[in-house]
């Protein structure tokens, strides 16, 4: 499979999968977390989605589209593995949605890292939240739902607290 086949499954994927967890989670009061901007479609998709919810960003530098930048007092900046756990003490387990996207092109990698970011963001979920990921995570008490039809397996992954 060519590497345009794989980023179009990925994208296709990612907006199927976001558009069911913004339904699954309806009306449910929360923040909705988005882990990792890039250049901001998902966040933009989520804004669409999702209006007019409190949407907040982690990332270690905003580099987005200007049409896809978030507020500056929507974007926690630095390693997730510091801003995520100083976040916990702000927000507390009140997520209805978490999307990550932090994974690069090394599938070794990310598992590595999705075992390591798994625990941290588990306990931001409220019961009943959704997380989507680009990248297989671990959580103990999360149950895999199944994916969108329009989905393809293996390149999003959607979980309920």
């Amino acid at each position: 499979m060519s590497r345009l086949d794989l980023f179009i499954d990925r994208m296709v994927s990612q907006r199927a999968c976001l558009e069911y967890a913004a339904r699954e989670v309806g009306d449910m009061p929360g923040p909705v977390f988005e882990l990792g901007l890039g250049n901001g479609r998902t966040y933009h998709h989520l804004c669409s989605l999702l209006p007019p919810r409190d949407i907040y960003v982690f990332e270690r530098a905003v580099a987005s589209h200007p049409d896809s930048t978030p507020p500056k007092d929507r974007v926690i900046l630095g390693d997730v593995f510091e801003t995520l756990p100083q976040a916990l003490e702000r927000f507390g387990p009140t997520a209805r949605l978490v999307h990550a996207d932090l994974g690069g092109h090394n599938a070794a990698k990310n598992d590595i890292f999705a075992r390591r970011i798994s625990p941290v963001i588990a306990p931001f979920l409220a019961p009943g939240g959704v997380m989507v990921s680009s990248d297989r995570m671990y959580f103990d008490d999360f149950e895999e739902l199944p994916l969108p039809d329009s989905a393809v397996p293996g390149r999003c992954f959607v979980y309920r607290r």
